[in-house]
């Protein structure tokens, strides 16, 4: 999907800039699409700054980053690009660094992880825009049928999907290993195995012994005994995961945010608890956040900032945080919605925010680190397989993509 927002726009006017945004979309309708959610916040700013229009175009999540690409190799980058990444071209030279278009109080509000992870070699150049972390969802329909309680550790979890399995429960554990979204799935587990893709200076740790223990476990004690349902977790997307939860076909399963409408809307009770760790609740969770990155190309470092000031306002981020049951970026929106009556349902996520870890999108090698996971990593629980051996590729991959940085 492509939508293109603004008027007739400013271009070729003396006395006014016409700013490009490229932004993906978070809606699942066209009544949520984001478009939606730019028109009124772009409105909104144009009547205030008569001198600028901002021309929006909205695409779906699988085309957005291919098509900034494009027109980044064709020499028609965007002013702005809200998407997956960023550290492919910051590594380039060409987005402004944050300090350059944001004002000191609207980047000091960004939420300490995610500015972090906006950095390569200690400058931000990244802009969080939308965030969520991840809990374990259960079906409280079929735990009490199994007579279980929401685990707590592995050794919990193995035993409530063994009772799960007992009555007929088809994905007692939904293990999504599939090429969609393998890369959360996978350091989710990592991490509640005291592990994760990188080490504590930042090196690429992919076959450490953590995660080769977390690796062989799941292999043993869930894939190996028939606890992850009827798809091979290398062959099971997370969109597929996630709708056969709504459908009540899962006992138990990682999730984000966006999971809570779908269950709902198909009447599933669901409850929600930290993710299991290794031996008691995981100290550590995963965090993902998607990008707005700012481009020198057309030279309107003023214009953007300001735009970006009022985009990253808490109103503004308020809003487009609870359209889409996302994690705000900044602390001052994220204070906001940790006790608001009406964001009761995401103060398990808010909480969760303050103990992630992201990927390693500052690296420019993650790119191909994170599709050789998403390859190889179902391999790693195959019954016979070696998790030891196939963790060992994906490092060597990561090493090799590593040297070039």
């Amino acid at each position: 999907m492509t939508a293109v927002l603004g008027g007739c726009g400013l271009t070729g006017d003396s006395d006014g800039v016409t700013l490009k945004l490229v932004a993906a979309d978070y809606g699942d309708s066209k009544d949520n699409s984001s478009r939606k959610y730019w028109g009124e916040l772009v409105e909104s700013y144009e009547a205030k700054n008569p001198d600028v229009q901002v021309d929006v175009t909205v695409y779906s999540w699988n085309d957005v980053d291919r098509k900034v690409r494009e027109m980044v190799e064709a020499g028609e980058a965007p002013d702005m690009a809200q998407i997956g990444a960023y550290s492919d071209y910051a590594d380039k030279e060409l987005l402004y660094r944050a300090d350059d278009v944001l004002s000191i109080p609207v980047q000091a509000d960004f939420v300490s992880q995610l500015a972090a992870a906006g950095q390569v070699n200690g400058v931000q150049y990244g802009l969080p825009f939308a965030a969520s972390t991840r809990v374990l969802f259960y079906n409280k329909t079929l735990f009490d049928k199994a007579g279980v309680q929401p685990p707590k550790s592995w050794d919990d979890l193995a035993e409530a999907a063994e009772a799960l399995e007992e009555k007929g429960v088809k994905y007692p554990y939904a293990l999504p290993l599939g090429a969609e979204e393998a890369q959360a799935e996978t350091m989710q587990w990592m991490l509640s195995g005291e592990g994760g893709y990188t080490d504590d200076v930042g090196t690429y740790s992919v076959d450490s012994p953590q995660n080769v223990t977390t690796f062989t476990w799941l292999r043993d004690e869930l894939v190996g005994k028939g606890l992850t349902g009827p798809v091979a977790p290398g062959k099971l997307n997370r969109a597929d995961a996630f709708a056969a939860f709504a459908a009540g076909d899962v006992g138990m399963l990682n999730g984000h945010p966006s999971l809570m409408k779908m269950a709902s809307d198909k009447g599933v009770k669901y409850g929600m608890v930290t993710t299991p760790g290794i031996d008691g609740e995981s100290k550590n969770t995963l965090g993902v956040s998607d990008w707005m990155t700012a481009f020198k190309k057309n030279g309107h470092r003023d214009e953007i900032g300001d735009f970006l000031d009022f985009v990253y306002s808490e109103e503004n981020v308020l809003d487009f945080s609870r359209e889409y049951d996302l994690l705000p970026v900044t602390t001052s929106a994220s204070r906001t919605m940790s006790t608001a009556p009406e964001d009761e349902n995401l103060k398990p996520f808010l909480d969760e925010l303050l103990l992630s870890e992201l990927y390693p999108v500052g690296k420019t090698s993650w790119a191909s680190v994170s599709a050789d996971v998403k390859k190889r990593i179902g391999q790693a629980v195959a019954t016979g397989a070696s998790p030891k051996e196939v963790l060992g590729q994906i490092q060597a991959t990561a090493m090799k993509a590593g040297s070039a940085e």
